[in-house]
């Protein structure tokens, strides 16, 4: 009986993995719509998932900033880079820099 029941366990979860759907993360895809279309970040930032290479601000596939760090960049703004804070929600602050240290890549 314990071994049809670990058998029945092992093919429900197979059977998860295989044919449902993956919960889509919000917020990055709230991140992403921030950085492409909202602050417009690809205007100055290389990020492949972007599909961005502008050369203009650090490469954020080389620097790989982890999400404070972004967080920091956007609120206080860095070197030429403005300011976010009164342009963009809390909301939309946290879901880019999540994001952006999510997406970076080599």
């Amino acid at each position: 009986m314990k071994k049809n029941f670990f058998c029945y366990l092992i093919i429900l979860f197979i059977f998860n993995i295989l044919f449902l759907p993956a919960k889509s993360d919000t917020k990055f895809q709230i991140g992403k719509d921030v950085f492409l279309n909202k602050a417009v970040c690809s205007t100055c930032h290389a990020l492949t998932d972007a599909g961005s290479n502008a050369q203009i601000g650090p490469n954020l596939n080389e620097i790989k900033p982890d999400k404070m760090r972004v967080m920091n960049a956007v609120i206080n703004g860095i070197g030429v880079m403005p300011a976010y804070e009164d342009q963009l929600t809390t909301e939309e602050i946290e879901a880019v820099s999540h994001y952006v240290s999510i997406s970076a890549v080599n």
